[in-house]
This record gives C-alpha cells, structure tokens and sequence, in this order.
C-alpha cells in the first residue's frame, strides 16, 4: 500500500502563496541562557522490539520489519511541548518561528472561516490543507485566532528547525525513533497501540483521532475536533500522554538515511482509518525541516539522570 500525502503537506507545496516580507532575524539559540525542563521521566532502556508487520500498515513508510533495537537510558518529557512552554521560550530569546518568518503555515480547512478558506491556496491532492497566510503557533487557524484559551494544548506549526531552536534554550533535545517509539510503547511490545491491540478497549476512546467521515464531519465522539490538552487521556505504562493521535512528533532522525526530510511519530487528531491510520505506535511520516502545520507539534528528551 503506497504512502498517503495527507498527514502534513510540505513547505514546497504551497507555491502560489504571495512571498512575505523579508523574515526578521532569527536570534541564536544560547544553551546557558535555556533552563532545564522540569519533570522529565527517567526511563531505563534496554532491548526490545521496534517496528511492526501490520497487515494494515504502510510498508513504504519504513515501519517493519519487526526488528531487535537497543535504546540506552534517556528522559523523555510526559507530554509535547504546550503553547504555554513555547511562549515562555519565545520570550525569552525572541525566537521567531519560520511559519511567521515565510509568512504562513497549513490548516485544516474545516477550522477556516467560509472567507478565509476561499481565499487560501489548497494543496494539491489533498485539498482540505490550505496554506493561510498569517497561521502560525499564536495564530493557529490564521488571522483574528488565538492560542490564548489552548495554554495546555500542544503548542502547532513548529517546524524541526523551531524544534531544534527549542532544545537548544531549554537544555534538551530531539528524541531519536527509537527512543521515541520504545517510550511510545509504554513497555509493550508488538502492540498496534500504546495501550493493546483494541482502538477502544470497553468502548473508552484512548486517543484525539478523526472521528466520522473524514475528511468532511467529524463527530468529536473522543471529545476534540482539533487539538486536545496534552495530559488528555491516560498515560502509558511509562507515564508519556498522547503518543498517539493529537499531534505529529518531530524526530532527530532523517526519514531516509541520505534524504533530506525529517521523521514524525504518532499521527494527528486529522487521522482516520479510512484513509489514514498512522496513530499507531509504528507508523511514521516524513516532512521538510522547515515545514509547520496545524497537526505538528514535538516533545523533548535529554540524556538520563547522572
């Protein structure tokens, strides 16, 4: 089964988007002047085994074969990187971030005014993107939003290099695939989710996904549309939120070892088995470093405790 390019479109994508102003400056980021990220897990490492054979998977994306990997001890944070925590880093260091820099960034077209839809470029192959000028992580859905009652939320439209830019002030850094998908699994292994084989064990939602017909309603039957807080749901066995579903997770790693396009782990609130089902704990996407949409976020790790 080939790929599907509905999880993020990339930056080159949208081509017929005016070109902004000159972007402002981006300051460097100064690891001394960064503080520690408080309350990240500790977690062992170990051996176990990465990637899965699912029958309903995508192949071409790199997730089998079942595989032994050997993952050291690092800290993981419990949940993405919320607006609250990017703003602070924002006002700190000044950083500006490339979707305000290019002047825009990827929304879901659902989330759009009638007027602002209309007026914003549609990606091709998968309309229901569009690129909105002014969308950026203070302005999720464009001009006139705000991210204001979402402090809790995932902070969105983060490329990997405002990612890296993160990392670099607060101490930590990028965790790789395989430490993602070794704490993503909660200490289970060849399962298809971090909590067992069952979407919804009891009948209990387990994650933010597309609920409905996608891409045309969805039901908020898990309670969200778009984002959800990032301690929504239970946690793993290792205490980590929202491993799947919700946000896209910016990766270290390349998707390709000589390609130029950076890993994502864990699906979107825009994920639907009908047409994409990578909120499973294998899945894996790809984009640009210097791409951002409205289903992007990242989380943080660091070397484990001395």
């Amino acid at each position: 089964m080939p790929p599907k390019p509905c999880c993020t479109p990339a930056r080159e994508a949208a081509v017929t988007v005016p070109a902004p102003a000159p972007p402002s400056p981006r300051p460097r980021a100064d690891p001394a002047a960064g503080r520690a990220v408080r309350g990240l897990l500790d977690l062992p490492g170990g051996r176990f085994l990465m990637g899965t054979e699912d029958p309903d998977g995508f192949p071409a994306d790199g997730e089998g074969p079942v595989r032994e990997a050997v993952v050291g001890a690092f800290r993981i944070a419990p949940t993405t990187v919320t607006n609250a925590q990017f703003a602070a880093f924002v006002k700190a260091t000044g950083h500006v971030t490339e979707a305000e820099s290019f002047g825009f960034s990827f929304v879901f077209a659902g989330f759009l005014a009638a007027e602002l839809a209309s007026a914003s470029p549609a990606v091709a192959g998968t309309p229901w993107w569009r690129a909105v000028a002014g969308a950026d992580w203070r302005r999720p859905e464009g001009p006139g939003t705000s991210f204001a009652a979402r402090q809790d939320h995932p902070v969105t439209h983060v490329s990997w290099n405002d990612a890296q830019a993160y990392c670099a002030w607060s101490g930590t850094r990028l965790p790789t695939e395989t430490e993602w998908e070794y704490a993503a699994r909660g200490g289970l292994e060849r399962r298809r989710y971090p909590w067992g084989d069952e979407l919804r064990p009891d009948g209990r939602y387990m994650c933010n996904i597309w609920n409905g017909d996608f891409p045309r309603h969805n039901t908020r039957a898990d309670g969200w549309a778009g984002t959800a807080p990032a301690k929504s749901f239970r946690p793993n066995g290792y205490g980590l939120y929202n491993t799947v579903g919700n946000v896209w997770e910016w990766c270290a790693d390349r998707f390709a070892p000589a390609g130029p396009e950076r890993s994502m782990r864990g699906g979107s609130h825009m994920c639907h088995d009908s047409y994409c089902n990578r909120y499973r704990v294998a899945a894996r996407t790809r984009n640009t470093p210097d791409s951002s949409s409205g289903n992007i976020g990242f989380r943080v790790a660091a070397a484990p405790t001395a």
